[in-house]
C-alpha cells in the first residue's frame, strides 16, 4: 500500500513500518530471517535493502499512462501493445521485469476489469503500489462474482449491453487496461493525454479523465 514515510532501521537492524507494528506472520519472520542470512553471507548490505525499498515505493501509476497514451495515438504502437504488452513496454524503455504484461483495451461494447484472486498480483512497475481496495478479500471475490455491482461501487455504471470482462492476474502474468480515450481530446499532444489517464482506470474501476 502506499506509504508517506521511509522505511527505517529497527534497533535489531531490519526494516518495519508503523502500520505493520504488532506479531509478525510466518512471512514476515521468514523474510527477515533470509534478509539477514543474505546480509551475513555479503549478497547484500542493508543500505541496499533499503534503497530497493525506497525505489518500489517511489513507483507511480506515470509508465502506465505515457504506455496508454502512447496507444491512443498511435494505432501500430497501440496493435503492437495488445499483441505483446512486455516487449511494447520495452519498446518504450519501461521494464516490467519477466511478468507477461497483456494490455486488454476498453471498446464501446466491451469493459475490462483486472483482479488477483489469490493475493494482490499487480503490474507495479507501471501503476506503482497497489491500492489497500485491490488486495482487499473483497475486492477479490466479489469482482469474479459480480463485477457489475462493484464497478457500480466505484461510481462506473455501465450499460447493460456492454460486456464486461474480468481478467485474474498471476504471479506470472498481470494485465493492464487500456481506458477509452475521452472525447474531446483530439487536439492534445501525448504527454496532456497521459494526464488524463488515472491509476482506475488502467485497472478498470474508473475511466480516462474527461479535459
Amino acid at each position: 500500500m502506499p506509504h508517506d514515510h521511509h522505511d527505517h532501521l529497527s534497533p535489531s537492524g531490519h526494516p518495519y513500518r508503523p502500520d505493520q507494528d504488532g506479531p509478525l506472520t510466518y512471512w514476515q519472520t521468514l523474510e527477515i530471517a533470509v534478509r539477514e542470512l543474505m546480509v551475513e553471507k555479503g549478497v547484500v548490505t542493508p543500505a541496499e535493502v533499503t534503497a530497493q525499498i525506497d525505489a518500489m515505493d517511489a513507483r507511480s501509476p506515470a509508465q502506465g499512462a505515457a504506455l496508454v497514451a502512447r496507444a491512443w495515438i498511435d494505432p501500430a504502437f497501440r496493435d503492437r501493445l495488445l499483441a505483446d504488452g512486455s516487449a511494447a513496454c520495452a519498446e518504450m524503455g519501461f521494464d516490467v521485469g519477466p511478468m507477461r504484461l497483456i494490455a486488454v483495451e476498453n471498446t464501446d461494447d466491451t469493459h475490462n476489469v483486472v483482479v488477483c484472486t489469490l493475493c494482490s498480483c499487480y503490474p507495479r512497475n507501471l501503476l506503482g503500489l497497489p491500492p489497500d481496495w485491490y488486495k482487499s478479500r473483497e475486492y477479490r471475490s466479489r469482482t469474479v462474482r459480480e463485477p457489475r455491482a462493484v464497478l457500480a461501487e466505484f461510481g462506473l455504471d455501465l450499460p447493460d449491453a456492454t460486456t464486461v470482462r474480468v481478467h485474474d492476474s498471476t504471479a506470472d502474468m498481470r494485465y493492464v487496461v487500456i481506458p477509452a480515450r475521452p472525447a474531446g481530446t483530439d487536439g492534445l499532444d501525448e504527454t496532456a493525454l497521459a494526464a488524463l489517464v488515472t491509476r482506475d482506470s488502467m485497472i478498470g474501476v474508473g475511466v480516462a479523465t474527461a479535459p
